[in-house]
């Protein structure tokens, strides 16, 4: 088993300052916003800096002295050093918020654009909720890290500079008791950092699941409330929150206990500056109170040490996850030569895409699951020659959708090479071959937006022809007419709106506007009732034509037309042929139709009763 905290400290190690150089590309498009921000406070430092000597000047000359001589060049200088820190302070603030956006804005924009080139597999390792956490919340937490901490940090830090530098001219033992406690917080972060960065990034894996379990909880409402789970489903979400919650003390006592040190370290500093200056105050008040100004002042800049220390060690598990994604690969590519003449997903170079006639061709084929042990497919041979009907049964569960994935070059071959009109797919592009496919789920899932938008979504320039064949085809009038504004009918979130039957003939009617040269019917027609489900086989029967088409179906009845049937047993094809040589055999798929023959029946003597 890999030890947990041995894994940490080799990430940690491979985040020099905090992993900052990683998100730096980020931050180069707006260097100008960052000159301009540090030069902001280093005019606000400057202005701080010079505070506490006018303050001495004003002791040593106007109190001590007894005279208003110069008092009022002093005091316009005075207010001038005011306004100007005021106005600085608002344009530095405008400014920090608006990298702050920019830099968001970039970093999830490109994390999405990422996640689009990443493989099907992803998708099906990672939960909605974890892949949220990466796009929202940790691009929010490093823009809040490279806009406002620098910018504290940065004043802070030029502030800090300054006041020694006046110190140093004017007393150095008093300096050298002001400073005594930059040693003690050196040593107290280098003591507290490795607990808290453990700590949170324990806290943030947590709080995806949290995210994750909030969403299924959302998505699956329905599901829910049927199974009568929901004090199962609250007690789940529960247990998480409050493993959250304990992780979230111990990090609070662990940065409780630092930021306690610290202030101790700092206020014995200070009581030690005003013994010590105490002793000076009789004849020297103006330099006593430079000193209790600069003193008091520099507490700041520890409290904010001691804040932005959580922010920095959490910045280390945000960086490290959002740039981890970043560098993910995806496990099904095209060549730099196929990119080169066909163009990528963002860029397609469509004027060299060959067209598609629809011929595929397994050519000893073996394939497992990235994550598998097991080989799935073992010197698979199969043509599937342009027009061909196939069909791909067997039980729940069997691995039917294995092939159609491997067709649609959601995975790719293990070993041998699937071939699209007689070429290697992999010698042309991944957005070539999904540009000739329609496919249709068991779970079908509408975009936000209309009817209408939903049916074009596939192909936006759809003429209103083409609509109406697509809507005669699966016979979507009836559902249409039903509906107040018809085709302009907005379907919701998921098209929660709307029934899975209706769901499924939009999704359908849009693989046909899409007009593609290779149909693949992910059991289709499983989530529907009797009669929806005829209409659809009807409309099946009409868009195979001249068209390659793969149907996974778990109803037999509906495949029995097929050109060739594949039966798939424990993720093995176990038998091919067509329904009555399959029959013939008495293998494996007549002990299915004989089975699902009987359950039909006995459902239909039943219904009768």
């Amino acid at each position: 088993m890999t030890d947990k905290r041995s894994d940490t400290k080799q990430k940690r190690i491979a985040l020099p300052f905090f992993g900052i150089p990683r998100i730096l590309p980020f931050a180069k498009p707006y260097k100008k916003q960052f000159i301009g921000l540090v030069t902001a406070q280093i005019l606000c430092s400057i202005s701080d800096v010079l505070r506490p000597v006018l303050q001495k000047f004003a002791l040593d000359h106007f109190v001590r002295e007894s005279t208003l001589d110069g008092i009022v060049p002093f005091a316009f200088v005075y207010v001038l050093l005011i306004v100007l820190t005021a106005v600085i302070s608002y344009f530095g603030v405008k400014g920090c918020l608006a990298t702050e956006v920019s830099m968001d804005r970039d970093m999830r924009d490109k994390a999405f654009a990422h996640l689009q080139e990443l493989s099907f597999d992803y998708y099906n390792q990672n939960s909605v909720g974890y892949i949220h956490a990466r796009v929202m919340s940790d691009t929010s937490r490093i823009g809040e890290l490279f806009t406002w901490q620098l910018f504290d940090g940065t004043y802070f830090a030029l502030y800090v500079l300054g006041a020694a530098v006046v110190m140093l001219g004017i007393d150095v033992k008093l300096t050298g008791l002001v400073f005594l406690v930059v040693p003690v917080i050196i040593v107290l972060f280098a003591f507290f950092q490795g607990r808290l960065f453990d700590l949170h990034h324990q806290i943030r894996e947590i709080n995806s699941t949290i995210t994750g379990n909030f969403n299924e909880g959302i998505t699956g409402a329905k599901t829910i409330k049927s199974l009568a789970i929901e004090e199962k489903t609250d007690e789940e979400f529960m247990k998480e929150t409050s493993h959250m919650k304990r992780k979230v003390m111990q990090s609070a006592r662990t940065y409780g206990a630092f930021s306690m040190i610290t202030n101790m370290a700092s206020s014995c500093a200070l009581a030690l500056v005003l013994w010590k200056g105490g002793i000076l105050a009789a004849d020297q008040v103006g330099t006593f109170s430079l000193f209790m100004s600069y003193a008091q002042d520099l507490m700041e800049p520890v409290r904010w040490l001691v804040e932005v220390l959580a922010l920095l060690v959490q910045a280390q598990v945000n960086i490290g996850r959002f740039t981890d994604l970043l560098n993910l690969k995806p496990t099904v590519t095209d060549s730099e030569e196929v990119i080169a003449k066909y163009g990528d997903c963002f860029d397609p170079k469509t004027e060299n895409w060959e067209p598609i006639k629809g011929d595929i061709e397994f050519e000893h084929v073996d394939f497992k699951y990235p994550d598998g042990d097991e080989y799935i497919l073992e010197d698979f041979n199969l043509k599937i020659p342009f027009g061909t009907n196939v069909a791909i049964v067997g039980e729940t569960g069997a691995g039917k959708s294995t092939l159609a994935n491997i067709i649609c070059r959601f995975y790719e071959p293990t070993r041998g090479r699937l071939l699209i009109d007689g070429k290697d797919a992999r010698e042309r592009s991944q957005l070539w071959l999904h540009s000739a496919l329609g496919y249709v789920l068991q779970a079908p899932h509408l975009f936000s937006g209309t009817i209408r938008d939903n049916m074009i979504y596939g192909k936006p320039d759809a003429t209103e022809e083409e609509i109406q064949r697509a809507i005669g085809l699966v016979s979507l009038e009836g559902v249409l007419d039903k509906l107040e504004k018809g085709i302009e009918t907005d379907v919701g979130e998921g098209g929660d709106l709307l029934s899975t039957g209706e769901k499924q003939l939009i999704s359908f009617a849009r693989a046909i506007i899409a007009d593609p040269k290779i149909v693949v019917l992910d059991e289709a027609t499983a989530s529907v009732d009797t009669i929806t489900e005829q209409k659809i086989q009807a409309a099946i029967d009409q868009v195979i034509k001249g068209r390659t088409s793969i149907v996974i179906a778990h109803r037999l009845s509906t495949v029995k037309n097929a050109d060739i049937i594949l039966v798939v047993d424990d993720g093995k094809i176990v038998e091919q042929g067509r329904h009555e040589e399959l029959l013939a055999k008495k293998g494996y798929y007549y002990t299915l139709w004989m089975r699902q023959y009987e359950d039909a029946a006995i459902s239909e003597v039943w219904g009768k009763k």
